[in-house]
């Protein structure tokens, strides 16, 4: 009885209220965005409230504004338009390197992180295959702490990876235009809205 009233003391001592969400995007402007210079990109334009991210070799947008390295979470709606490959890759900061979560990559099934200890989003523990339909709009939710990433798709976790001890760094190739934070896609149209940012309180450390 004592351990348990311990626990709940301490759960509530050290429980912070979570930080309100912080919109990344107004639903009319490009505004805080920019076209990443790609080479063969695309058109991007604002169109019924979302981001448009046209069909090129790769396409996308970068945020020109001040974000974390680390705790924090990031969450959208993305759908796939157009095509048949990722129409959501988001490269996000992580410590002091980045990662691309990838959507639909591969010819469309593949969901997972690029790079961990050198190894894609089609080949690491992080991999997996997922359908996506053409039109519907999927919940994208991002959480990263120093060393944790975790993802979620509507709701289900699709995610979960301690990178403490792995190599984290971007794909070989352009992916680099992307950092420190963007969202791109693969030869396919994609739509973004509802992106929204809020930060996450550290772990409280043992004494």
């Amino acid at each position: 009885m004592i351990r348990a009233t311990l626990l709940l003391l301490a759960t509530v001592l050290f429980a912070q209220p979570e930080a309100p969400w912080q919109p990344l995007f107004d639903g009319q402007s490009l505004k805080g965005w920019k076209e990443t210079p790609f080479t063969g990109r695309g058109a991007v334009r604002v169109e019924d409230g979302a981001i448009v991210i046209g069909k090129g070799y790769m396409t996308g947008v970068n945020w020109t504004g001040p974000f974390p390295k680390t705790n924090y979470e990031i969450r959208m709606e993305a759908q796939r338009a157009k095509g048949s490959d990722f129409f959501a890759g988001i490269t996000f900061p992580v410590n002091d390197s980045y990662l691309t979560w990838i959507n639909g990559g591969w010819g469309g099934n593949v969901v997972g992180l690029s790079s961990l200890d050198g190894s894609d989003a089609s080949e690491n523990e992080t991999s997996a295959s997922r359908d996506f339909k053409l039109g519907r709009w999927y919940r994208l939710w991002l959480a990263v702490t120093p060393d944790r990433v975790r993802a979620w798709i509507d709701d289900e976790l699709v995610i979960d990876v301690n990178i403490a001890n792995k190599e984290v760094a971007l794909r070989p190739g352009e992916s680099d235009l992307s950092k420190p934070l963007g969202i791109a896609t693969y030869n396919t149209v994609g739509k973004l809205r509802k992106i929204e940012w809020r930060p996450l309180s550290p772990a409280p450390v043992p004494e």
